[in-house]
């Protein structure tokens, strides 16, 4: 197997990004050697090389918390690598499912996120009305759609689909974007009601690449 394409660094590494082939979350960044790149693409699950301890180690050995690998990239300069993965359980050693949950204020100081963490915007919605089900219900309207039961829900979905619909015959580009974002809002709330996840919602989506949809839809 020929990795000539990859520029190692004077300790013969690289560096590499785990990122969450369904959601795009980045869980965790670490270095790699040939050794390690090789084992990964031959068994499937993330491998590593440890600069402290000197040695190949495979992610979630000991922990359970394992990565196993849908492809590897390579980016145009072959000094970095992302593994795109599916996690199985938090992949930073605090326990967090993301290593990166800190961040840098406006004077360049590391502060903790305060329940945040660095996640592509579906993401951060599903947490918030996660996060809504505790709340007041006479201050959130998520709260009040989530006690109206999936009745409530099914009403607006189908209210903001309509919307939607009318916004592509004949209003503007804006408009369109507003009224999808409207209904894509609705639909995770219904999610959260069924505790159906996005993560749930995006991996029935990528099985249906490569796929005709006349077809997917004859299988259901």
């Amino acid at each position: 197997m020929s990795l000539d394409a990859l520029k190692l660094d004077d300790q013969g590494l690289v560096a590499v990004i785990a990122q969450d082939a369904e959601t795009g979350e980045l869980r965790m960044m670490a270095y790699a050697n040939e050794e390690a790149i090789r084992r990964t693409l031959e068994t499937g699950w993330a491998y590593f090389f440890s600069r402290s301890r000197k040695q190949l180690w495979k992610k979630g050995e000991t922990s359970g918390n394992t990565l196993a690998v849908r492809s590897v990239w390579v980016d145009c300069d072959g000094d970095t690598l992302i593994y795109m993965v599916d996690p199985s359980g938090p992949s930073c050693h605090t326990g967090a499912d993301t290593c990166f949950f800190r961040r840098l204020d406006s004077s360049g100081d590391v502060v903790d996120g305060d329940r945040e963490v660095a996640q592509p915007t579906l993401l951060r919605l599903e947490r918030t009305l996660q996060e809504r089900k505790a709340s007041n219900a006479g201050k959130s309207y998520t709260k009040a759609l989530l006690d109206g039961g999936p009745t409530k829900v099914d009403a607006k979905i189908r209210e903001e689909a309509a919307e939607l619909g009318q916004s592509l015959i004949d209003e503007s580009d804006q408009r369109v974007a507003a009224e999808a974002g409207d209904l894509i809002y609705h639909m995770l709330v219904g999610m959260v009601l069924r505790n159906v996840s996005l993560r749930d919602l995006l991996a029935e989506l990528s099985k249906r690449f490569g796929r005709s949809g006349h077809d997917e839809k004859r299988s259901r």
